[in-house]
């Protein structure tokens, strides 16, 4: 590599490390005071980037009209974020940490449908500044000229949020609020104008970044997801709540995607994700943050099963006879959603193994969905296996892929446990997506339907009952079983599990497995329904959909997952039926939930019944 290459990947790095730090900053702002892990980050640096677009199209034109919508862009965007936390975010600050990401991506979802309602779904494009549209001469080679005024504006932000941190009262206020917002609190802080604060400067930064980078992306109403996956590998790097700490990271990760490219065009892509899991797995609290402390005591999730056994299996045995004969008399069409909202239902009880009996909340429960699938269908067409054994082989990749990650996710708690499911998650996912020579790709694998014996929608949907109805029978047996009352005492007190002799890891890595394992049943049931495998089953956002049909249904009851994703896909396919817009209407479900009923539908039955008896 040439002296004036290594000049200009280094300059291409920082220009987009400059960016990353922007939204990572105001990530690690947000989470470090106020300990709102934000998704819809993203969606503010979105918004920012559209409404330079329309600005840069209504404002009068002069040689100013840029730098113009620079300012205004970031200033609505921040005024947005205020009125979020004030009318949502303010009513959760003490519910669980997954119920405010899930909050979040309710709103992500609302801002990715207005965006297509207002802006379309074509790509578009903000133009340079004129006077920055042509390139300089860097070491003899041509350079954007706006690449360098990014790269020249790095020092003076990182230098300005110093000076705001480090030397003004409102910043030491945000320091001491990081570090113990009770004792801020006592000492007559107000916090909620200091939090309200705090999401508006957080905003503003990711509108910033937005505009800024508006000339040099397509703006499409998807660009929200890739930067806050980015963001959160920046913010989890560097450690939670550490502006030294995200700078440092999106240092290393801007250079590490320009030189990364140069060893393969797609290494990149699976580079930051490895950093991010080595930097979890020997430091989780990030390269300059500082550990948590270990928790005690935590609130209860769901309990095992108190009555009789005899009645619940006859319920069962009759609930399944009734889904049934749905074979016989349903058109083809509900029968094929019916299959599929099955495969969903494995997949959201396995999770719910986890989150509601284990107290472990993982981001990346798609990737032994998604791998149970790929599979499956790699069994089926690549080694030439009869269908059932195809089948079964889906599990048993999902199970293998959960019980070597899972070594590492287990020595995590907390966001931390969660984060490292996400990057173990997107490396499986991105290894999917570019491995062309076996996996297909972006492209997928085609072809993978059942035999004729199965070939009917009725005798399909007959099979995946068979299977689901024993992968939820499974899972009940597990949380019966002394490993299902080891798993919810660790849940509720891990110091005392451990002090009473349990070895806290090796449960929690055996539920990891089966999790896995039950999600790869999903996951081959999907695939054989669907006659095709793609990378999007492993992303970011199929590992979401689970969570919502837990809180959906109720974390609290064992079926709350059965009937939140019988719900979900309901709603899914009656929505999108007759509106463009299914996901605005599930991310206000999902809000309204999160905030009205977050115990899920069948606890607010409960609640109402209880209510009711008294």
């Amino acid at each position: 590599m040439s002296l004036s290459q290594f000049a200009l990947q280094s300059l291409a790095g920082l220009a987009n490390a400059m960016f990353l730090f922007l939204v990572a900053s105001g990530l690690s702002l947000i989470f470090g005071v106020s300990r709102i892990v934000n998704f819809a980050h993203g969606s503010l640096y979105m918004l920012a980037a559209y409404l330079t677009h329309t600005l840069l199209a209504v404002l009068p034109d002069s040689p100013f009209r840029f730098w113009l919508a620079l300012l205004l862009a970031p200033a609505a965007v921040s005024l947005f974020g205020a009125a979020i936390e004030v009318g949502l975010l303010r009513r959760i600050y003490r519910a669980p940490e997954l119920y405010q990401l899930l909050l979040t991506f309710g709103l992500v979802l609302i801002a990715g449908d207005a965006v297509r309602y207002l802006w379309g779904t074509e790509n578009r494009s903000v133009p340079l500044p004129p006077a920055l549209a042509g390139s300089v001469a860097v070491l003899g080679r041509p350079f954007p000229a706006y690449y360098l005024l990014v790269v020249a504006l790095g020092p003076l932000v990182t230098v300005g949020l110093w000076w705001v941190f480090y030397r003004t009262r409102w910043g030491v206020l945000l320091r001491a609020a990081t570090a113990d917002r009770e004792m801020v609190a006592a000492l007559g802080v107000d916090q909620r104008r200091l939090f309200t604060t705090v999401f508006m400067f957080g905003s503003w930064l990711a509108g910033f970044a937005g505009a800024l980078a508006a000339p040099l992306v397509a703006l499409t109403p998807g660009m929200d997801t890739t930067i806050i996956v980015e963001a959160f590998v920046v913010v989890v790097v560097g450690g939670m709540g550490s502006f030294g700490g995200s700078l440092l990271a999106a240092l290393l990760i801007g250079e590490l995607q320009s030189f990364g490219i140069l060893v393969h065009e797609r290494a990149s892509l699976v580079l930051i994700f490895l950093l991010m899991a080595v930097v979890l797995i020997i430091r989780p609290w990030g390269l300059l943050g500082r550990p948590a402390e270990a928790g005690g005591a935590r609130e209860g999730g769901a309990d095992a099963w108190g009555g009789a056994l005899r009645p619940l299996v006859g319920w069962a045995v009759a609930s399944v006879a009734v889904l049934a004969s749905a074979a016989w008399i349903a058109p083809a069409f509900s029968l094929l959603i019916g299959s599929e909202i099955l495969a969903l239902m494995l997949v959201a009880a396995s999770l719910h193994l986890l989150w509601g009996y284990s107290g472990m909340v993982s981001f990346g429960h798609a990737a032994y969905f998604g791998l149970g699938a790929y599979g499956a269908a790699l069994g089926l067409t690549k080694a030439g296996l009869a269908m059932p054994l195809a089948f079964l082989l889906g599990p048993i990749v999902a199970a293998a892929a959960a019980a070597l990650f899972g070594v590492f996710c287990v020595r995590l708690t907390s966001i931390y446990f969660a984060m490292l499911t996400l990057a173990f998650a997107q490396i499986a996912y991105t290894v999917v997506f570019q491995w062309y020579g076996f996996t297909g790709g972006d492209n997928g694998i085609l072809g993978v339907w059942p035999p004729r014996w199965l070939g009917s929608p009725g005798r399909y949907y007959l099979f995946a009952l068979g299977v689901t109805a024993a992968g939820i029978a499974f899972l009940f047996w597990v949380t019966l079983s002394p490993l299902g009352l080891a798993l919810r005492a660790i849940r509720d007190n891990p110091r005392r599990a451990e002090a009473v002799g349990l070895n806290v890891r090796l449960h929690q890595w055996l539920a990891f497995v089966l999790a896995g394992l039950v999600a790869g049943l999903g996951g081959a049931v999907y695939v054989f329904q669907k006659g095709s495998a793609f990378p999007d089953y492993l992303f970011v956002v199929k590992s979401i959909e689970p969570l919502v049909m837990i809180l959906l249904g109720g974390v609290s009851a064992f079926l709350g997952p059965v009937v939140g994703a019988a719900v979900f896909k309901a709603l899914d396919t009656v929505v999108t039926a007759y509106l463009h817009y299914w996901g605005a209407v599930l991310g206000s479900i999902l809000t309204g939930l999160v905030v009205l009923f977050p115990e899920g539908l069948l606890g607010a039955a409960r609640r109402a019944r209880v209510r009711d008896a008294g």
